[in-house]
């Protein structure tokens, strides 16, 4: 049987309280620099790296219109990531539901702790320094056992972002783990999902209580839905004990 020795989350919507802000910032992005989509067209997005979600966006529309379509995409990038970082600067930054309370069990557990995340480094070190996650992280965002997360790892420090494993294999190596069956990826959209299978990774779950619900997420290839991170420790000791009983057989 293999243990499992890494869980890797996503930040907003899994680890980090995020009430729809993030896209209500695409939107008001988009408006500033000339695009226009809705939050049907933005939602099945949701995980991709933020600069691709513009570049996704700006050539659908594209295919009506004549545009320089770099410079455009470039232009609300910029407009996102200035109001983005501006947001996260000022308002409280709180972890979702069970979110501590399940690191701490994992720990306990000595399951190393990573994060990775659509978002870019800059914006991802503001939110991990107001929520003190940052505490004891190297220059490449690698902990020790002792820390409160082992790594951080962002889309544009990764060749490939979400649903390309890229982001996950990097947190792997940088926590020392070789095999992804012995990996938990955790998120709360039909992206991280995929990422998951992608990564050969041993569970692949969601929450339900971030930006996608149980509706939108039953449908996509998944070990389990949690409604949240406190339903993780339950859903392991009960795949533990599934496993033991295959090895019975």
């Amino acid at each position: 049987m293999m243990p499992f020795r890494l869980a890797v989350f996503d930040m907003a919507g899994t680890t980090v309280t995020d009430r729809n802000e993030v896209r209500s910032i695409f939107i008001q992005a988009g408006q500033n620099t000339g695009l226009e989509f809705t939050p049907e067209q933005y939602q099945p997005l949701r995980g991709l790296s933020k600069r691709e979600v513009f570049v996704r966006l700006w050539t659908d529309q594209s295919r009506h219109q004549s545009i320089d379509l770099p410079s455009r995409i470039e232009a609300s990038f910029a407009e996102f990531r200035r109001i983005l970082e501006e947001y996260y600067r000022t308002v409280p930054v709180v972890p979702t539901e069970g979110c501590l309370e399940c690191f701490e069990w994992l720990r306990r557990q000595g399951i190393s702790i990573g994060l990775t995340t659509g978002f870019y480094r800059e914006v991802t070190n503001i939110i991990l320094r107001r929520l003190e996650w940052d505490q004891g992280l190297d220059s490449r965002y690698v902990g020790t056992p002792d820390t409160f997360i082992q790594a951080s790892v962002t889309s544009d420090e990764v060749a490939n972002g979400r649903p390309a494993p890229d982001m996950i294999r990097r947190i792997m190596a940088a926590t020392g783990i070789e095999d992804p069956r012995s990996v938990i990826k955790i998120g709360d959209t039909p992206v991280d999902l995929e990422e998951g299978r992608n990564a050969g990774c041993g569970l692949a779950l969601a929450v339900t209580n971030g930006s996608n619900t149980i509706e939108q997420l039953q449908g996509c290839s998944n070990d389990g839905l949690l409604s949240s991170l406190l339903e993780l420790k339950e859903c392991l000791q009960e795949n533990s004990t599934e496993r033991h009983r295959g090895l019975g057989k």
